[in-house]
């Protein structure tokens, strides 16, 4: 056999191979020549016995090393194991926890986001049918206008010296002004409850939206709650724990539906007040208008009478100027026959004067009987001078008379008319003005 030089083999860490460490290739041992070798004629490749314990006590100690090593790594595995378990346990439960107090939070918020929705509602409800009223309102007071605009056309209509702005023609200007003001103030509470219904509705909306969120986060962290780690639909989703970093906080999520209660109370509180206000200016307008449309029958109830009462005393004092008419005619007639019947005695004395004055010479003389004659002339001179005068006073009285029969019959006829405008118009037109229900907008 061919002499060889036999070297030792490199030592390889298997750990540093399996690391992906290559360790430096040991330098090459020569063995020293031993006596059997040189003895032998050639140079020997075998570990010295000090090699072969030094080796097989490092192999060893390595296996000693790497069994603690591998012990200590399996404790340390075991107690990781168990912590991680624990840990991720109780941080699932911790989230489990929050989720439940999370859904009770958002149970809250979302009934109180419920109960102003339905409050908001009723109140748009209610505002709705306060707008109907003050509608209905309104429309109920185009009778009492019409009634009151009416009456004062008809009174324009009355005659003469009945033409009078009296108590009642100020009652229906009062009445005809207070119901437009009335109009106006009814115009401008149906704009006010008008723009409070859209205050209330955009809150509703936005109290909806707000609920519809949370109903459907309640929904997603329900879901979420019930999950487990035997939950079957679970998925592993690595980039939804980033998307976080975008969201807002609790307290400005708590802000918000506070924000949004606050302006729903708001609009409650104002709806409320609003409420009680259109009340009241239906109960006030309605008050004031029967109130006036009193004070306006009353007055043409005193202005009937009054009417009735001066058709009365005219009816009677035309009456008496008719007997005193009929009494003058005749007392004219007894005059015109009074001085007709003077005629004859005044004929007779004058013709006995005409005579006597004939007497001749001596004999016509201023005697007793001459004398009663000139007087009986100057007297019935005198009676019919009275008479004629009486007559002519009898016949103005008669003519003045005439004047009053016509002055009171036109004034009778005056009344009359008026009486029939007041009462048998006005006040019969009157009767239709609304009941205290329709002017309050039922």
């Amino acid at each position: 056999m061919s002499s060889e030089v036999l070297v030792s083999r490199p030592y390889y860490d298997s750990r540093a191979v399996a690391q992906g460490v290559l360790e430096r290739e040991p330098p090459v041992q020569v063995p020293q020549p031993s006596s059997g070798s040189a003895t032998a004629g050639y140079r020997s490749a075998k570990y010295t016995p000090a090699e072969w314990f030094s080796n097989y006590h490092s192999i060893l100690q390595q296996a000693g090393t790497d069994y603690h090593a591998a012990r200590r790594i399996q404790r340390e595995s075991k107690t990781l194991h168990q912590d991680a378990e624990a840990d991720i346990l109780k941080t699932q439960a911790d989230g489990t926890r929050f989720l439940g107090e999370r859904l009770e939070e958002i149970h809250y918020w979302r009934s109180e986001l419920q109960r102003h929705i339905d409050q908001l509602r009723a109140d748009t409800e209610a505002l709705l049918a306060l707008k109907l009223r003050l509608e209905k309102a309104l429309d109920a007071t185009e009778t009492p206008y019409a009634i009151s605009t009416d009456n004062l056309s008809c009174r324009a209509r009355r005659l003469g010296p009945d033409l009078v702005k009296d108590s009642v023609e100020e009652e229906l200007l009062k009445e005809v002004d207070l119901i437009r003001s009335i109009q106006a103030l009814l115009k401008r509470t149906t704009a006010q409850v008008v723009s409070q219904i859209k205050m209330n509705r955009e809150a509703k909306q936005t109290l909806e939206l707000d609920w519809s969120d949370k109903y459907q986060a309640y929904n997603f962290d329900d879901r979420s709650g019930r999950y487990s780690n035997m939950s079957p639909d679970t998925q592993q989703h690595p980039s939804s724990a980033t998307m976080q970093d975008q969201l807002c906080n609790s307290t400005s999520w708590t802000q918000f539906t506070q924000d949004n209660l606050l302006k729903a109370l708001q609009e409650e509180r104002t709806t409320s007040s609003l409420r009680v206000l259109v009340e009241r200016v239906l109960q006030d307008t309605t008050e004031d208008l029967r109130v006036q449309c009193a004070s306006a029958d009353r007055a043409f109830s005193q202005r009937c009478v009054e009417l009735v009462e001066a058709k009365t005393q005219l009816e009677l004092k035309l009456a008496q100027i008719l007997e005193q008419i009929g009494a003058q005619e005749k007392n004219i007639v007894a005059l015109q026959q009074a001085i007709h019947n003077k005629e004859a005695p005044l004929r007779v004395a004058q013709s006995r004067l005409y005579l006597r004055s004939l007497r001749p010479n001596m004999e016509l003389c201023r005697d007793q009987p001459q004398l009663s004659l000139e007087g009986e002339v100057r007297q019935i001179d005198a009676t019919v001078a009275s008479l004629h005068q009486q007559l002519s006073e009898a016949r103005d009285s008669l003519s003045h008379l005439e004047e009053s029969r016509i002055t009171l019959e036109k004034d009778i006829n005056c009344k009359t008319h008026s009486l029939f405008i007041e009462r048998d118009k006005c006040m019969t037109h009157r009767k239709r003005y609304p009941p205290i229900s329709t002017l309050s907008g039922y």
